[in-house]
C-alpha cells in the first residue's frame, strides 16, 4: 500500500456499533465486565482505550512496523524508553538535540547512575569509540535540532546491533512521511506527535513504534504502570491530523527548499542550515535515507549580535515566535532562549549552537507570503 494511502486508512474501522467511518472518542475511565476476568479486551483506560488502540494501530502502519504505543507526550515516550535501563547502564546520545530530551537525560536519569555521553553523530566512528561493556542504548535524532545535522540510520544500527545495544531514533523532524527508521534498521522510533503527526498545533503527544514484540511488552507494561498516557481526545486529534501528514509534508518540504534557497541566497545571511543542500556535509546521506528534506531550517545572520537576532525573531508576522513546530503555520523560534534554554551556554557553544542562531519551522502558507514577512524582519535587522 502506498504511503498516500496508508496516511488515510491506518487503523480505520467503521465503529462496529453504528458504522462511523471516524473513530469514536471513547470518553471512558473504565468498562463493565461480563463476569470478574471476562471482558471485550478493555478492562481500565490506563492500560486500554479503544480511541487510542486505533491511534497505535495507524502509528505501527505508517511508520512500517509492528507495535504503536501512545504518551501523554514526546518526553513522555522518551521517558519510558530510558526506564527500560538500570543503575550503571550507559547511553550514547547526540550533542545536538532537543533540549528537553538533554533535560531530562542529565537532570532526571543521571542522578540514578545511568551514564550519557554526547557525542557527533554525524561521524560513526566518535559513537563507535564510547561503546562499552555497559552500553545499553543508542539514542539518534536526525536531522538534529535545531542544527540540521544528519545521522546515518543504517550505519548506527549495524554498530548498534554488532554490539548487542538497542537504537532509538527520534524521527520527529522528518515525520513517517519522509522517513522510516525501523526499515534501515533501528529497534524503536520516537515522535513528538505534538507536531508533524498531529499537525494543528493543538495537543501534546509522544509515540514509540518497534517491531520487536517482547521489546513492545517492555514498553507497553512501562506505559502501563508508569501511566503517562493520552486522553482519547488528544488521540482523535492525532487520528485526524495523520490523515492529512503525506499531503502538509510535501508542501512542508516545498516551502522549506523554497525559503532554503532564499536564506542561502540573502546578502544579509551567513549560513543556512538545511540537508537538501548539496554542499551540506550530510547531504548524500539525508538523500539516500529521506524521501524530502522537511520544512526544518536554521541560520544565522551575518550581523552576528544578539540584538540584530531579536530584531528578526520579533519582526515577523507570518512566523509566529513560539516554541513547537511541525504545524500548519510557521514558527520562529530562539534556541539559545527557548527549545535548547536547559543545556548549558559552553555545552551549546561547544556543539555549534551559537546565541544568535535562529530556527525555523516552514508551515504550508503561499511561499511568496512567507519570503516577503522574512525579508521585512532581516531589513530590520539591518538598522
Amino acid at each position: 500500500m502506498k504511503k498516500s494511502t496508508q496516511f488515510i486508512h491506518a487503523g480505520a474501522h467503521p465503529d462496529p456499533s453504528t458504522g462511523a467511518i471516524m473513530t469514536p472518542i471513547y470518553q471512558t475511565s473504565t468498562y463493565v465486565q461480563e463476569a470478574p476476568g471476562v471482558n471485550k479486551g478493555f478492562e481500565y483506560a490506563r492500560s486500554q482505550n479503544p480511541t487510542r488502540q486505533a491511534l497505535e494501530e495507524a502509528l505501527a502502519v505508517i511508520e512500517e512496523g509492528r507495535f504503536g504505543l501512545a504518551f501523554s507526550s514526546g518526553v513522555a515516550a522518551t521517558d519510558a524508553v530510558i526506564k527500560l535501563l538500570k543503575p550503571g547502564d550507559e547511553v550514547i546520545a547526540a550533542n545536538d538535540m532537543y533540549g528537553g530530551t538533554y533535560r531530562l537525560f542529565s537532570k532526571i536519569f543521571q542522578k540514578f547512575g545511568i551514564v550519557f555521553h554526547y557525542v557527533d553523530m554525524g561521524n560513526i566512528e566518535h559513537v563507535a569509540a564510547v561503546i562499552n561493556a555497559k552500553t545499553r542504548l543508542i539514542w539518534a535524532e536526525t536531522p538534529t535540532n535545531p542544527l540540521m545535522n544528519i545521522v546515518d540510520i543504517r550505519a548506527l544500527a549495524e554498530l548498534a546491533k554488532k554490539n548487542a545495544i538497542l537504537l532509538c531514533v527520534d524521527n520527529t523532524f522528518a515525520s513517517p512521511a519522509l522517513q522510516n527508521p525501523l526499515t534501515l534498521g533501528a529497534d524503536m522510533v520516537m515522535h513528538s506527535a505534538t507536531k508533524y503527526l498531529s499537525g494543528h498545533s493543538d495537543v501534546i503527544q509522544g509515540a514509540l513504534v518497534i517491531n520487536d514484540k517482547a521489546l513492545r511488552d517492555e514498553l507497553y507494561f512501562i506505559q502501563k504502570s508508569c501511566g503517562a498516557v493520552p486522553g482519547p481526545m488528544d488521540c482523535f486529534l492525532v487520528l485526524r491530523g495523520i490523515k492529512t501528514l503525506g499531503l502538509r509534508m510535501e508542501r512542508h518540504s516545498q516551502n522549506g527548499a523554497v525559503i532554503a534557497q532564499y536564506l542561502k541566497q540573502h546578502p544579509a545571511i551567513k549560513k543556512v542550515y538545511w540537508p537538501g543542500f548539496e554542499d551540506h556535509s550530510g547531504h548524500a546521506i539525508a538523500a539516500a535515507q529521506m524521501k524530502g528534506f522537511g520544512g526544518m531550517i536554521s541560520f544565522e545572520l551575518q550581523n552576528e549580535s544578539l540584538d540584530a537576532a531579536k530584531k528578526v525573531l520579533s519582526g515577523t508576522h507570518l512566523f509566529s515566535l513560539a516554541e513547537s513546530l511541525g504545524g500548519v503555520e510557521s514558527l520562529i523560534n530562539h534556541p539559545a532562549s527557548m527549545t535548547h534554554a536547559s543545556i548549558p551556554r559552553e555545552e551549546r557553544i561547544k556543539n555549534g549552537l551559537s546565541d544568535t542562531l535562529i530556527r525555523l519551522s516552514v508551515g504550508i502558507e503561499d511561499a511568496d507570503d512567507l519570503i516577503a514577512d522574512l525579508e521585512k524582519a532581516i531589513q530590520l535587522s539591518l538598522h
